[in-house]
């Protein structure tokens, strides 16, 4: 038997950040784009835009923003939040992980 589980953070019964939005910023920490981003995760542009947006509006700060180091045109990068925030979810979620694998040990 396995226990499976997920993890989001919430304010207010409205989402601010959880795996979907995990996975968006680790495509756009890795690819430093939003539109290649948006397809190495299979989600359109505009509902990885939305979906950003959403989270920034809600969190209160931006999460990414435009990168125009070297001549980049239509680049992005985290900022010093948002990657924060990626690594915190990142140590939640790992944490938790740990505790559901200790719990399906003990009753399983």
């Amino acid at each position: 038997m396995k226990i499976h589980f997920k993890v989001w953070l919430e304010k207010d019964k409205r989402v601010l950040f959880g795996e979907g939005r995990r996975q968006l910023l680790q495509a756009i920490e890795d690819h430093g784009s939003l539109a290649q981003a948006s397809k190495k995760i299979n989600m359109s542009y505009r509902a990885a835009w939305g979906r950003l947006k959403a989270s920034e509006d809600r969190l209160g700060f931006p999460l990414a923003e435009k990168d125009t180091s070297q001549g980049k045109k239509g680049g992005l990068h985290l900022t010093t939040q948002g990657k924060a925030l990626l690594d915190d979810y990142k140590n939640i979620h790992l944490a938790m992980e740990l505790l559901v694998n200790e719990l399906e040990r003990k009753y399983f």
